[in-house]
């Protein structure tokens, strides 16, 4: 019984290690090398936007890319990002017509230079629904989770986009 039971673990960990499943991350460092360069351009309109999906895709760099942030001159990949828009749009009413729900577009246009590649230019789009109190406006706090939330959801589309260059490499 012992032995049976030895026999279908060793099996199980073959066909484990031979379904060839690599982690995201390799496919994307692959990609952009382990030093990368971020800046999103900063907004005159909204420059507190431009400081959250900054923040987001430091964060994004070292979490998920698993690369070192460094300064321009020395990067493998120099990536700049500009927020194309920032839309809210009702999505939900009460009975009398007044929004109680709204969704957050964010669009991001990303230009992505390595070393030895030309520039690729990649538009991604995140949105985040949430709801308010009937007969109120957006507080600035709602506002700024909303956008940093379907920044994120950008900046993943991003990930899976360079990742999949990777995966063609």
């Amino acid at each position: 019984m012992r032995r049976f039971v030895w026999g279908w673990m060793f099996l199980l960990a073959i066909i484990a290690i031979g379904c060839g499943y690599k982690p995201t991350a390799l496919y994307t460092k692959k990609s952009l090398g382990d030093r990368i360069y971020a800046k999103v351009e900063t907004s005159l309109e909204d420059p507190q936007n431009s400081l959250l999906i900054q923040d987001a895709v430091n964060e994004a760099v070292i979490n998920k890319f698993h690369s070192k942030l460094v300064a321009r001159k020395d990067a493998d990949t120099v990536i700049d990002l500009q927020i194309r828009s920032v839309i809210f749009r009702p999505i939900a009413f009460d009975q009398n017509g007044y929004v109680t729900a709204y969704k957050t577009l964010v669009k991001l246009q990303s230009e992505i230079t390595r070393r030895d590649k030309p520039k690729e230019t990649v538009i991604t789009e995140g949105d985040y629904d949430f709801n308010i109190q009937t007969l109120s406006v957006i507080s600035d706090t709602k506002r700024f989770n909303a956008i940093k939330e379907a920044s994120q959801k950008a900046i993943d589309a991003l990930i899976s986009r360079v990742s999949i260059g990777g995966m063609q490499l």
